[in-house]
């Protein structure tokens, strides 16, 4: 009957729990604008969690007695042209631009994945067919082609969500298609056929799997391009309707009427926008270093 050292097990427990917090605090230190950009998207995803505890008013609430009033101890970022106080709706937006966000780059990439696994592994006349689909999609901008769904589809979260993921589609499709070319040839699928493993056991269980690390720095680098993707579409009117708080609605009701008399009715949803951006971007680079030996050093 074997008898279990306790004291040397938390030893041991202790010391791989040091190794790993030195190894964070390392790459920390040597991704320094990485960090930082983990940091942006962490206090978006809280500030967007905790919206109910940190906001002061209803982002909806009405209060006429109050318009355009400019930021002052009671309402921080200000109100606008109905009296709503911005910093509220500002807070309940990242919740939408979160939710479309990392929706449609969950839904494309998924989408993709499956488009371009199948494409790559299978290759013949799926991989003709698969890339000529995906050769239309890619032939449009972003926008553009999400314009053309929201248009066809109409206005609402879920809609938009489908828009923006349509376009994304070709993208992942490219890399991981290019990915299970070079991984099908490598000794360890040769192998897994001369054992009499099903293509399909393969794909997913062997080759999938080494295609997830340029997976998940495309879909970092992809999520800041749908969230400013979203704001683009609400700007134009196409996003999420009203009365809902969007941080791309509220320029566009902003923008041309009010910015000369009330500039924080544009400052506060831009600098929300730029740095949602901005702390994505910064995160997927480095991420890409992290994961891809090549960026290394």
């Amino acid at each position: 009957m074997a008898v279990i050292n306790f004291d040397a097990e938390l030893r041991r427990a202790g010391a791989e729990a040091t190794h790993g917090w030195r190894r964070l605090t390392f790459l920390a230190q040597r991704y320094l604008l990485g960090t930082i950009g983990l940091v942006i998207m962490v206090l978006f995803v809280a500030m967007a969690l905790s919206a109910d505890l940190i906001s002061r008013y209803d982002p909806l609430a009405v209060d006429s007695a109050h318009r355009l009033a400019a930021p002052d101890a009671r309402h921080w970022f200000g109100t606008d042209s109905f009296g709503r106080d911005v910093w509220s709706r500002i807070i309940y937006g990242a919740r939408i631009s979160l939710a479309v966000g990392l929706g449609s780059t969950a839904l494309g990439a998924s989408i993709g994945v499956i488009v371009g696994l199948a494409s790559g592994y299978l290759s013949g006349w799926v991989d003709l067919l698969f890339q000529r689909i995906t050769d239309i999609l890619q032939s449009l901008p972003l926008l553009v082609l999400a314009l053309v769904m929201t248009a066809a589809l109409g206005p609402s979260l879920p809609n938009v969500i489908i828009a923006i993921a349509i376009p994304l589609i070709p993208t992942v499709a490219r890399v991981i298609r290019a990915n299970t070319l070079a991984l099908r040839e490598l000794p360890f699928v040769e192998a897994a056929k001369s054992i009499g493993m099903s293509e399909m056991r393969i794909a997913l269980r062997h080759v999938l799997p080494n295609t997830l690390a340029p997976l998940i720095v495309l879909a970092t680098a992809q999520l800041g391009s749908t969230i400013l993707t979203e704001a683009s579409l609400s700007f134009l009117g196409l996003g999420i309707p009203e009365p809902y708080p969007s941080w791309g609605r509220m320029l566009s009701e902003s923008a041309a009427e009010y910015v000369r008399v009330a500039p924080w009715l544009v400052i506060f949803p831009g600098i929300a926008i730029s740095l949602a951006v901005f702390g994505t971007n910064l995160f997927g680079d480095a991420l890409r270093d992290i994961l891809d030996p090549r960026q290394r050093g």
